[in-house]
């Protein structure tokens, strides 16, 4: 794991945790987490923040999703500090979120995958951790926010689950382009939440409410490669949208065969919100193809 950076105060208050590069292809984050560390200095009136930008460092140095050990580091925690690359650098972040007050883990899709603005959490079993989650959430202020099952392991937001330790997660764009204006939402979005913690000298005005608000725990709810599965190899051609609304059956895209030209139409598994959209165009059967946020009467969560 690269070296964390802490950026204290001196002053008493929240300790809180900014990962980004648990995965190698996700390069956003990895500019917002050096410009936090760049410019925090002097902006806390209290409190402390720890900037970790290369979790994987393995991972990042590659430029993919999984470290030199072929491991997926969010599936890997807690890890192993005598371990492989990937164990132990989960074993490494997993002690920094324990001693941590709040973590936030800045994601996108990766090369694969293309994210509606999105702040997720567990649906936390206790109830405070839970409102507190719901509250970052909200602070970081991006258009949809997105709770779901807490059963999941080898995360880091599970390890923080596991000790009663407030977490976010966010996710936003992807593909092998840079936006930079993704770094500045996630910059902004990290004072924000600072910013509900008393933490800023200066501090922010709120985030207005969001877009959609969704509660959803059924189980693996908040897997997005197991979700629309393509059905056949080819070149897949989508038919939808970031952040469209969608019905079950409507189409979702064709999967071209390469070899006849033939076109098999792939029709969407729920109804909702286009949530994230496949961009590496060439697909193997199972491969996810995106996948859909259910916007229903019992999803909807109304704070």
């Amino acid at each position: 794991m690269k070296h964390p950076v802490t950026i204290d105060s001196g002053k008493p208050g929240p300790s809180l945790l900014i990962t980004a590069g648990v995965h190698g292809d996700e390069y956003e984050p990895l500019m917002a987490a050096f410009r936090l560390m760049d410019g925090l200095g002097g902006m806390l009136s209290s409190g402390k923040v720890t900037v970790v930008a290369g979790v994987n460092e393995t991972a990042v140095r590659a430029h993919l999703r999984c470290g030199a050990d072929s491991l997926d580091l969010a599936r890997t925690c807690p890890g192993d500090a005598l371990g492989s690359p990937t164990q132990a650098d989960a074993f490494a972040v997993s002690a920094l979120i324990r001693a941590a007050d709040a973590l936030i883990d800045l994601h996108t899709g990766g090369r694969i995958f293309d994210i509606h603005p999105m702040a997720g959490y567990m649906v936390h079993p206790e109830r405070s951790v839970l409102a507190a989650n719901r509250a970052m959430a909200q602070a970081f202020g991006l258009p949809l926010i997105w709770g779901t099952d807490p059963a999941p392991n080898g995360r880091t937001l599970s390890i923080a689950r596991d000790a009663g330790i407030p977490s976010i997660y966010v996710e936003y764009g992807g593909g092998s382009m840079v936006r930079p204006h993704i770094a500045e939402a996630y910059v902004q979005g990290c004072l924000r939440v600072m910013s509900s913690f008393s933490m800023l000298l200066e501090p922010l005005p709120p985030a207005g409410p969001p877009d959609f608000w969704i509660e959803d725990a059924a189980p693996n709810q908040g897997h997005l490669q197991s979700k629309m599965p393509a059905p056949c190899a080819g070149i897949f051609l989508p038919a939808v949208a970031l952040g469209d609304s969608i019905t079950q059956g409507d189409l979702w895209g064709h999967i071209l065969d390469v070899h006849t030209g033939q076109r098999l139409p792939v029709q969407a598994e729920d109804t909702g919100l286009v949530l994230f959209l496949r961009v590496d165009a060439v697909v193997s059967a199972g491969d996810s193809l995106g996948g859909i946020c259910a916007v229903n009467a019992k999803t909807i969560y109304r704070p």
